[in-house]
């Protein structure tokens, strides 16, 4: 167990929303002892008092659901140095010591590459780990190059690319739904079910963002690693154990299953779309062009949905649709799972049997499952819903991710190669995008997104067509 955690980039939003109330969880839960240290390093003319105070600021406003002595304790622990992350005698400073060292890199992807540089020329203490926040580089290149230079620093059981959703309750809880429950597996595959959507809509707009996001969008920022590991997760095969050899092997698997889209599948399964002004309850927000600190001429999204289709025993003839967008008239963040309609009705009920959705909600948690079943009324159908409420963590999401850090647990974080896998994924709707060949929707903050397109129904009917044994679904979806 590590006992000394070193973050660059320690004075940021990362730092102060959610590894600050994550180790202040982890003291409360007894995962961490007295000996605990937290050494922070910025390009802030800082010293240990003034971030001692910061830290225990940002735990008070966002972690005050602990003790206050915790608090106090995990603030206490913490000791500043000002660094620059490319300078290996400063990176030398911050992690200098006789025992292994976690090291978190709470910065921008593009400054990765010359802060593993700096890590190497400056050494680091054996059995050391390295954290990196996602997206792991900026393009598959990219990918592979920070691959590269993190096999000659530490070996890859010891780098941890964080992606918090893993560590998510309701996340696990999809797999654990699967794997656990004998009446879900034999019809987990494309002979029963249509379409899986993985969505993460959300209200919250820009929200002072524009440094960071206004170079990423939101294919980059959601689709590319949160959505896709929700999808692996979903579509993966059964795995012999939860070990972090065979949950990853298993997951690298979903991704290079995954029929890589040509130019004609961009065009016609992908969406685009940046926010115009609108309101969002008796909110008003700016046109995303408008935002302070973006250029309009980046063209960057908003929203963001892709279709894409496995080629596997299981899933061949399954959409997955990915979809994330910002500034949205509600909060939507769910695995949908839509079954096929029945083949037959053998009475002459009124109204009509729609298909079963089962709905893992990721925000706020929960599972509610769609049925048809008999009405008030004789000889009448109706929706019924069976809904369950999940108990809340007993650790927040970063608090997992931190304690599986310092345990030495990588299986919640992503290997080197299901990184790159899941860049070649996209790597095609980046570059067709980036040709203009998907035209950049608008849609006004605080409605539904950009307007379905017409044939988009029609689509997902032939869809269903593809089975033999199922009718058209003509419900909606």
């Amino acid at each position: 167990m590590i006992d000394r955690l070193a973050v660059f980039g320690a004075t940021g939003d990362l730092t102060a929303r959610y590894l600050l109330p994550a180790l202040a969880a982890l003291r409360a839960a007894g995962h961490i002892s007295d000996g605990f240290q937290l050494t922070g390093a910025s390009r802030e003319d800082w010293d240990t008092d003034r971030f001692r105070g910061w830290c225990a600021d940002q735990i008070d406003r966002h972690g005050d659901s602990c003790p206050a002595d915790v608090r106090k304790a995990v603030a206490g622990s913490a000791h500043y140095r000002k660094a620059d992350v490319t300078d290996p005698a400063d990176v030398a400073a911050v992690v200098a010591g006789d025992e292994p060292i976690a090291v978190y890199l709470a910065l921008p992807p593009a400054l990765f590459p010359h802060m593993v540089t700096a890590l190497h020329d400056a050494g680091l203490p054996p059995g050391s780990r390295i954290v990196l926040e996602k997206p792991f580089g900026e393009d598959l290149a990219s990918a592979r190059d920070l691959n590269r230079l993190l096999v000659g620093l530490v070996p890859e059981q010891a780098v941890f690319r964080v992606d918090h959703f893993l560590a998510m309750t309701t996340v696990q809880n999809v797999l654990g739904s699967r794997l656990a429950n004998r009446v879900l597996e034999p019809i987990w595959n494309s002979t029963h079910i249509a379409e899986i959507e993985i969505v993460w809509d959300e209200t919250l707009a820009l929200e002072g963002r524009a440094g960071y996001y206004d170079g990423v969008g939101a294919l980059k920022d959601m689709v590319q690693n949160h959505l896709l590991q929700l999808l692996c997760l979903v579509a993966m095969e059964p795995p012999i154990t939860l070990g972090e050899r065979d949950l990853r092997d298993r997951k690298v698997d979903v991704l290079r299953s995954v029929r890589l889209p040509t130019d004609y599948d961009v065009v016609h399964r992908t969406r685009r779309a940046r926010y115009l002004s609108g309101r969002i309850g008796d909110h008003a927000v700016p046109a995303y062009a408008d935002e302070e600190g973006v250029d309009p001429e980046r063209r960057t999204e908003t929203f963001a949905e892709v279709e894409l289709e496995l080629d596997s025993w299981r899933w061949s003839g399954t959409t997955f649709r990915l979809r994330s967008g910002k500034a949205l008239g509600r909060d939507r963040k769910e695995v949908a799972v839509r079954f096929r309609s029945v083949p037959h009705l053998p009475f002459g009920h009124e109204g009509q049997a729609l298909p079963n959705v089962l709905r893992f909600g990721l925000e706020p948690e929960g599972m509610t499952l769609d049925m048809t079943g008999t009405g008030a009324r004789a000889q009448s159908l109706t929706q019924l819903s069976l809904t369950a409420r999940m108990e809340p963590p007993d650790l927040p999401a970063y608090g997992r991710l931190l304690l599986d850090v310092m345990k030495g647990d990588p299986a919640l974080s992503i290997r080197g190669d299901e990184a790159e896998e899941a860049w070649r994924v996209l790597t095609p709707v980046l570059n067709a995008w980036k040709n203009n060949l998907v035209p950049l929707e608008e849609y006004p903050a605080g409605s539904d997104g950009p307007p379905p397109r017409p044939y988009e129904g029609a689509q997902r009917r032939r869809s269903d067509l593809l089975h033999p044994e199922a009718l058209p679904d003509d419900g909606p979806h």
